[in-house]
This record gives C-alpha cells, sequence and structure tokens, in this order.
C-alpha cells in the first residue's frame, strides 16, 4: 500500500509508539495522586511539557495539553469570546480556515458576535492589509492558519503580526496543525502570535493528543471546569502516555528539520511537474516557497474527487478528496469555494499529501497508477493524450 494521506493522519513513529506503550505499562499513578505512583506520574508530564516547551523555544507555562487541534481551535476562539465580550465582539477570521476555526466562529456568530471574513485572493492568501483595513475598537480576535490544509498555501503570518503589534488588544490565534515540522518555526511562532494550536497525529504522534501554546499575559475562559488540571483551564485527568508520545514525536520531527523540508520540497516539485504533464489536469498548489512541501491538491477534469479516490484505492494507492473532515460530505471544498474556482472544477479536486517518509519509488508507482486511470477516464471524457512523459 502507498499512503499520501498524511495531512489527514500521519503513522506513528516507532520511537513514540514504544513511549506510549511504555508509559502506560509503567506509569500508572494519575498525575492529580497524592501518593508516590502520582508523584512519578506529575514528574513524567512536567517533563513532557517542559520539552515542548524548549523545542518551540517558549515558556514551561505556556504549554496547555489538549485533545487535539479540534478542541485547541474551538477553545481559543470560543474562551476569546466569552473572555473579551465585555470589551468587544468583533472577530476576523480568514475565508479558508479548517472548519474546526470558522464552525466555532459561525457558532459564535449565531450568539450575536460579529464574525467578518477575511476573503483570499485566487492562490488563497490572505492581504494583511485587507486585515488592517478591517479591524476596529470592538476587534477582539483576527484567526488565521498557517498552512491550508486542502491547499497548501502558508500565510504571512509575520506581515499579519507586525500589523496586529499596533492592536495590543487582539488576540491572534494561528491554527498551526499542519505547519508544524512542515515550515519552519521562526516563521509563523513569532513574537505577536498570542495563541497556537496543534495535534500529535499530523507529526507522528499519537491520535487524540494535542496541545496549544498561550503567550503569558493573555487572557481565555476555562475550556473544562471540575478537576483543577492544566492550571484549572482544562480539567481532566491528563491522557499521560499520549502526552509523552507525542513529545517524543515533536522532538524526532524537528529534528534536521529544514533538511527534511528541502527534501520534501523537492519530491513535491516533482509531483507537480509531473502532473502537469496531463492535459485535463488544474494544479491548484503551486511550486513555490509560499506553499507548504507537503500537500499537492489538483483535479482531472470531469472526473469527482471521490471517484478519483476510490480508483486509486483500488491500486492500493491512498489519498484523499480535500479537508480529511469533508471528505464523507458532498460539499465543494470550502477553501476552493473561497478561491473562486467554478463549482464543476472545484469538485473534482483531490489532496495528495506527503511526509518525509515518502518515496520518490511511491510517487513513481502513484504516477504509473494515475496515468493508467488517466487512459481509462480519457475514453470516456476525451481528456486528450498526455503532453509528455513522466519525468524522472
Amino acid at each position: 500500500m502507498i499512503y499520501l494521506d498524511n495531512a489527514a493522519t500521519t503513522k506513528i513513529h516507532p520511537l513514540a509508539l514504544d513511549t506510549y506503550k511504555r508509559t502506560s505499562e509503567k506509569i500508572i499513578g494519575n498525575p492529580s495522586s497524592l501518593h508516590e505512583l502520582g508523584t512519578v506520574a506529575t514528574r513524567l508530564l512536567l517533563e513532557s511539557r517542559k520539552q515542548i516547551a524548549q523545542l518551540l523555544n517558549v515558556s514551561l507555562d505556556e504549554i496547555f495539553f489538549t485533545s487535539g487541534g479540534t478542541e485547541g481551535d474551538n477553545w481559543v476562539i470560543k474562551g476569546t469570546a466569552m473572555e473579551k465580550r465585555k470589551f468587544g465582539n468583533h472577530i476576523l477570521v480568514s475565508a479558508v480556515e479548517h472548519p474546526a476555526v470558522s464552525e466555532s466562529c459561525r457558532q459564535l456568530k449565531e450568539l450575536g458576535f460579529d464574525v467578518e471574513i477575511i476573503p483570499v485572493n485566487q492562490e488563497g492568501f490572505v492581504d494583511p492589509e485587507e486585515i488592517k483595513r478591517r479591524l476596529k475598537k470592538e476587534t477582539i480576535l483576527v484567526s488565521v492558519m498557517v498552512v491550508n490544509n486542502e491547499v497548501g498555501m502558508i500565510q504571512p503570518i509575520a506581515e499579519i503580526g507586525e500589523i496586529l503589534k499596533e492592536y495590543p488588544t487582539v488576540h491572534f490565534h494561528v491554527d498551526a496543525v499542519q505547519g508544524i515540522t512542515k515550515v519552519p518555526t521562526e516563521k509563523w511562532l513569532v513574537d505577536r502570535v498570542d495563541f497556537a494550536t496543534f495535534s500529535g497525529h499530523k507529526f507522528h504522534g499519537p491520535r487524540g493528543i494535542g496541545f496549544i501554546y498561550w503567550k503569558k499575559g493573555r487572557k481565555i475562559a476555562p475550556l473544562l471546569t471540575g478537576g483543577g488540571q492544566e492550571n484549572n483551564f482544562r480539567s481532566g485527568t491528563e491522557n499521560l502516555p499520549g502526552i509523552v508520545a507525542m513529545a517524543k514525536a515533536l522532538r524526532l520531527g524537528l529534528t534536521d528539520e529544514k533538511i527534511k523540508q528541502t527534501e520534501l520540497m523537492k519530491k513535491r516539485d516533482y509531483l507537480i511537474d509531473s502532473l502537469a504533464t496531463f492535459s485535463g489536469v488544474t494544479l491548484f498548489t503551486k511550486k513555490s516557497e509560499k506553499f507548504a512541501p507537503h500537500i499537492v491538491c489538483f483535479s482531472l477534469k470531469g472526473i469527482r474527487g471521490e471517484v478519483m479516490v476510490h480508483a486509486l484505492e483500488e491500486k492500493q494507492v491512498i489519498i484523499s478528496t480535500t479537508s480529511a473532515c469533508a471528505s464523507k460530505k458532498s460539499s465543494v471544498p470550502s477553501t476552493l469555494n473561497a478561491m473562486n474556482v467554478p463549482r464543476n472544477l472545484a469538485e473534482t479536486a483531490v489532496r495528495v499529501s506527503l511526509d518525509e517518509t515518502t518515496t520518490l519509488a511511491e510517487l513513481e508507482q502513484f504516477l504509473l497508477q494515475f496515468s493508467l486511470l488517466y487512459q481509462k477516464f480519457s475514453k470516456i471524457n476525451h481528456l486528450g493524450e498526455k503532453t509528455c512523459n513522466i519525468q524522472k
């Protein structure tokens, strides 16, 4: 099987899995317990928090554990709204956010908050000046993701941060789920970012575990109350095996980070060049440093995305339609809709997503199977001949 759906979830790293198993078997105490077993668990929890903080070059008390990216996004957005509603109700959010962000904002709008959508250009990028034009005294939050999960554009977080320096009371949240280990941290975890959300299973950690970066001095309402965990802001017994394994996976993922990203970009570009040789193929992801190195979104004229996904699955090649969270729905991909891609073209979009373990041989096999399907579909849709050979 060739797995090319890493933006949906990655395979857990063997060393992270071993850490998870050993922690589950040997560290049985609850970190909230007063006895020695609880103390041992507390030490391990603290060490994991410390390791993640050091990897991101932030303070120990700026890391809070969650169950993943969706929870983190919901917490920051709704927590900001609850905490700051007496100061304002205006929220700015980009048009190409993950549903965890966009749906949270939709709920807040139903509760009376003034949610304003920041448009994007035809390539899917937010214009920082557009954000500046829309800011007002009632604005309490700006939320823009680092890397779009459907097409892969890297948003200008640093430039937005520069603008928001003039608005110190506005929270700046970035969904970094697709960005961590794929885009150099210093490009997006800039000084003006107040909150960033992460999910372990996107960087070879376990599923069901994540964390948020929460800058000192910022305030949001608690997510879960009752037990006092996470400094009284996120109650519930900590998923210690998941936390420890996630910390291990993050350390492994950030080791030789830039070398991995460079190699990944070469593979992405090879894939883009090869797909561009097929007439009838439209590429939404560009060969550019403005796009993440692990995502390629494209379409084949006249062939619905789900048809392509299942046809390749029969050949043991796994890709997806756009976002995994929306892949079982019949809706048009939200990102392509925001980019004003015609509906009939957006419905044909699929996403190939790589990671550092993806090999050129696997990409060649994908392209071979795609070429065979292309020939089959050409007889139906008169797509025309392939313009040149698959590049080697």
